[in-house]
């Protein structure tokens, strides 16, 4: 696996880099690699810095979900940018290829979801309990004759697994998700068919309002679709906050 981050953007307050499948984006005790360790590594090299390198953890990725994060190079911008998160002025568009497709062309999907301590299995349960997620959703594509749609989601909360969860729940399980019901258990080389592949927020410095856009691998399922532009994942949703 290559875990090199591959860098879109980068200035004095922040980077924007895309993070592997399989990779985390902080360590947890394991040996496996790291977003902030492993730019911070780079930066130190790059830029030939001695001493500890500040990197601000801004937004989290779940392991095995590849695609763009962005990094606070100040405890300024980490502030910052940390606030929009929390405001909901930080825009996060995922493409995922599903198995099934959602009845209507677009649509909102709002659930509550609880987390098992143990397992660390999310599932949705009723109003009143667990915390509240919310995503909409847009059908990019669809081949019916192998049982798979390309969708774009937009994020309306963060929840740990939140896309993986609602979407199996109704019954279209992301491609290779082996937690959450597709994908042979026995055999898990293949990465989940869900990406970061847009992010949208307010320069911490200049205000100005930035937007990324990242295309998915050219391998399968994605290769289903060869004939979407990825170039911008944005215009699926006319209101990105």
């Amino acid at each position: 696996m290559n875990t090199l981050p591959q860098i879109v953007f980068e200035d004095n307050h922040l980077i924007v880099a895309v993070k592997q499948p399989g990779v985390l984006s902080q360590a947890d005790g394991s040996d496996s690699p790291d977003m902030l360790t492993l730019l911070k590594q780079d930066i130190k090299i790059r830029y030939n810095k001695p001493g500890e390198v500040f990197l601000g953890l801004v937004h989290l990725l779940d392991q095995p979900v590849g695609g763009l994060m962005v990094f606070a190079r100040t405890s300024k911008a980490a502030s910052r940018l940390s606030q929009q998160v929390r405001d909901h002025q930080f825009a996060k568009i995922y493409l995922a290829v599903v198995q099934g497709r959602p009845i209507h062309d677009r649509g909102t999907l709002q659930d509550n979801l609880l987390q098992d301590a143990a397992t660390r299995q999310v599932r949705v349960v009723q109003a009143g309990s667990g915390q509240t997620a919310s995503l909409d959703y847009y059908v990019i594509s669809q081949r019916p004759e192998i049982n798979l749609a390309l969708l774009a989601i937009h994020l309306h909360t963060g929840r740990g697994h939140q896309i993986r969860v609602q979407l199996a729940s109704r019954g279209w399980p992301v491609v290779n998700d082996y937690r959450y019901g597709s994908g042979a258990k026995n055999d898990r080389k293949a990465d989940i068919a869900l990406m970061a592949a847009g992010l949208g927020f307010s320069h911490p410095i200049s205000r100005q309002w930035m937007q990324f856009s990242s295309c998915p691998p050219q391998n399968e399922p994605w290769t289903a679709f060869p004939a979407v532009d990825y170039s911008d994942v944005f215009k699926y949703f006319t209101k990105p906050l």
